[in-house]
């Protein structure tokens, strides 16, 4: 019901993620998550890459403009940990030289959840906001971690 408190998805116990550093669970039969531990905090988003549904899980994290971010394998896209902004460099004034660049928002690209620690056990709350975001295309049964079709060649041709 609405009223009830949102569901709490045991993802591991906390020693064991901390040892991991990045576990990833498909929560609630529906969720790829990513949940990852850096610098002392635990953080949850969407497993796949918003931009190609790339695996976050073996993203380098990497500080920018002070805000921490996962660098997506694939295409190097970064995305902050904490609110799932894609960011990128702009060019301040393209006909001065040296160039000089800042970083800028794209706005939340990926969804992100939230992590709560109860006992030394970890868990996820779904980000249930139903504002589309991004990396909602990849969470569909083609992509998820438990997916593995093998096609065999069909021998009737």
């Amino acid at each position: 019901s609405s009223s009830s408190s949102p569901a709490l998805h045991f993802i591991g116990k906390k020693e064991d993620i901390v040892r991991a550093g990045r576990v990833t669970k498909l929560v609630n039969g529906c969720r790829d998550v990513l949940v990852l531990y850096h610098q002392g905090q635990l953080y949850a988003m969407d497993r796949r890459c918003y931009h190609s549904g790339g695996e976050l899980q073996n993203g380098d994290i990497e500080e920018f403009n002070g805000r921490l971010c996962i660098v997506c394998p694939w295409h190097k896209y970064k995305i902050t940990l904490a609110e799932g902004e894609g960011l990128y460099q702009a060019v301040e004034n393209p006909t001065v030289k040296p160039i000089r660049t800042y970083w800028c928002s794209k706005g939340v690209k990926q969804r992100v959840h939230k992590v709560t620690e109860v006992g030394g056990n970890i868990f996820v709350t779904l980000n249930d906001s139903s504002k589309p975001i991004e990396s909602d295309v990849y969470q569909v049964e083609k992509y998820r971690t438990v997916s593995l079709n093998v096609q065999t060649p069909n021998p009737r041709n």
